[in-house]
């Protein structure tokens, strides 16, 4: 079987020389780094939820880039076969792909093209994740592969998978990543052609300094990417338009896809023109420092082209999540700008605010989630309701913080209901990244959590008229 069957990966050299390596890291160094980027935060590294997460953050690492295996005495050996490349590497995909291929006879004589001899195969909606080169953040994947048999034999179609995860499982860019398993591929099966189509989704953070996070803000930066080797080389090969073809049939547009040869600029949001204006946010020289260790440990050169200044925008977009400027905001910016409205046993109307957006950062493993919340509350009748500003700076508030989900559900409907009286009801949806990239690697899910304070935790009708609300306006 393949080479990742055992949790180990073959590296070929040029000379012909092989190296057998385990995947798995020395992580005390990730941990201790981490411990720095908390600190650094003003976090206590001790407190009950953190204790773990240096662990749980080098865990996630080694295993989220497991492709980079470069360590130790491993690296100068590889090191020293190609000169000219910036990976250094090359893993063997047809040591993963050897113990799958298949005799399939085909059509020998005759027109057209059949079985082993060269009817297309193409497996969709494989879906990986990755880590962005640019600003360290994990970025998904929605990868459809395709080749055209030869020597009349097939491969296992899993192993099209593994040999894209392997490539995946690396700090990337999306055009490399299409050109890495197209050539891996090409290489391992020896097939007639081979193509890749890469739809990758990148978290696009929105700009914090506004205080409060814009309802128009698109969560996302997409990105799709093709790659075609042998009878795909060239993109206006008719057998390509089969192979969109063969995409459309499951809704799958990629019309609009770049090249190797295009010349794009990065699709990373932390270079993009709208990141380009001045931060306030000052990077410390010990958290860049850290961050710069944590890629020597998995494996990366930091002086890297790609990775040049990458330590430094992960340290930016972390320090978002400072602790201490988080409370100067909330108390300078909500306390002053309302009056506390009165409790009123006299209740009637109930007001709602939905689709309050929020972004912020699991404290287990430092990775982002972001979703919407749902407020709603009674007040007396014929009284204003709170202002909607005013609830999305709580929201910014809780939400700019390491957190979890439970602890940021509970915090938003406490402090609403100690402004409005008591009967509030707070509903959270969020995408964890902690979710995609590490662990059980389920992408698409969501998590919802449900708070129920005062009059809404007894009084299902007011709850249900309220949960209703939120799906109108899901379905609408």
């Amino acid at each position: 079987m393949g080479a990742l069957d055992d949790g180990r990966f073959d590296l070929e050299l040029v000379d012909g020389v092989s190296l057998e390596v385990g995947f798995e890291l020395e992580t005390l160094p990730i941990e201790e780094a981490v411990k720095v980027l908390l600190q650094g935060l003003g976090e206590d590294i001790n407190r009950e939820g953190l204790r773990k997460t240096p662990a749980r953050v080098a865990k996630a690492l080694s295993e989220g880039t497991r492709g980079l295996v470069l360590r130790g005495q491993e690296k100068c050996l590889i090191e020293r076969w190609n000169a000219d490349s910036n990976r250094c590497y090359r893993q063997k995909a047809k040591d993963i792909v050897q113990g799958a291929l298949f005799p399939e006879v085909g059509l020998d004589d005759g027109v057209g093209h059949a079985g082993g001899v060269g009817g297309l195969v193409i497996v969709r909606d494989l879906d990986l994740f990755s880590y962005c080169e640019s600003c360290l953040l994990p970025f998904q994947v929605k990868c459809h592969v395709g080749y055209v048999p030869s020597g009349q034999r097939v491969v296992g179609l899993s192993k099209l998978s593994r040999v894209a995860d392997v490539f995946a499982k690396r700090l990337q860019d999306p055009q490399r990543l299409a050109d890495e398993v197209c050539s891996a591929l090409n290489h391992g099966i020896k097939p007639a052609g081979v193509a890749v189509v890469l739809q990758c989704l990148h978290i696009n953070f929105p700009n914090l300094e506004l205080g409060y996070l814009d309802s128009n803000h698109q969560e996302w930066v997409k990105a799709s990417v093709c790659s075609g080797e042998g009878l795909f080389e060239s993109t206006k090969a008719a057998i390509w338009s089969d192979f969109l073809s063969l995409l459309k049939f499951r809704g799958i547009n990629v019309e609009k896809t770049c090249t190797r040869d295009s010349t794009v600029p990065c699709w990373c949001p932390s270079q993009s023109s709208s990141a380009s204006t001045p931060c306030k946010i000052e990077p410390v020289h010990q958290m860049v420092a850290a961050v710069t260790s944590i890629l020597k440990s998995l494996g990366e050169d930091p002086l890297r082209k790609e990775l040049q200044g990458s330590a430094d925008r992960y340290v930016r977009w972390l320090k978002n999540f400072e602790k201490a400027e988080s409370e100067l905001m909330l108390n300078g910016f909500v306390c002053g700008k309302m009056d506390p409205l009165q409790p009123n046993c006299s209740k009637e109307e109930m007001h709602l605010e939905l689709n309050l957006a929020f972004w912020s950062l699991c404290e287990h493993h430092l990775l982002p989630f972001h979703g919407v919340m749902h407020i709603g509350y009674f007040c007396t009748k014929g009284t204003n309701p709170i202002a909607r500003s005013i609830l999305e700076s709580i929201v910014h508030f809780y939400g700019f913080k390491l957190q979890v989900q439970e602890r940021l559900t509970r915090q938003v409907s406490e402090t609403v209901s100690s402004l409005l009286g008591g009967d509030v009801i707070v509903v959270v949806e969020a995408s964890h990244s902690c979710m995609v990239s590490r662990g059980i690697e389920k992408l698409g899910s969501n998590t919802a959590t449900m708070a129920l304070l005062g009059r809404f935790s007894f009084d299902d009708a007011a709850k249900n008229m309220f949960l209703q609300s939120i799906q109108n306006t899901s379905t609408s």
